[in-house]
């Protein structure tokens, strides 16, 4: 997805849980260009053949077995890319600690449970 897709999709997501603000700006443009990056090494990754372990051949001749740079490479912009979604309070535990509230739950009540629970109040 390209950077303007991923800032347009935090903004989106931002407002929808309440805490857009102007002055995140340059952090949601930051955050879409570690997924736009993302996105580009996961698909180089996939052309490359999707190997998670590839040979390695180090100065010395002898060949080895090593992580694919790749996949190191989309794990970190992955790590990177949550720090940024935690610093604006879009993961569950996050969004709790900025707002002072949780996921709204459900009553748990149904039925008979529900309408007597109605009737009391």
């Amino acid at each position: 997805m390209s950077k303007t897709k991923w800032k347009n999709l935090i903004n989106k997501q931002l407002i929808a849980v309440g805490l857009h603000d102007d002055a995140f700006e340059s952090t949601v443009e930051s955050l879409a260009s570690i997924l736009e990056q993302r996105d580009k090494t996961f698909q180089e990754f996939q052309q490359s053949g999707g190997k998670s372990v590839i040979e390695y051949t180090n100065k010395g001749g002898s060949t080895n077995m090593t992580k694919n740079p790749l996949l190191v490479l989309w794990d970190d912009l992955n790590k990177t890319a949550l720090a940024y979604w935690r610093e604006l309070g879009l993961t569950p535990s996050s969004y709790k600690k900025v707002t002072g509230t949780g996921a709204k739950k459900e009553d748990g009540k149904k039925g008979l449970a529900a309408a007597l629970a109605s009737i009391e109040s």
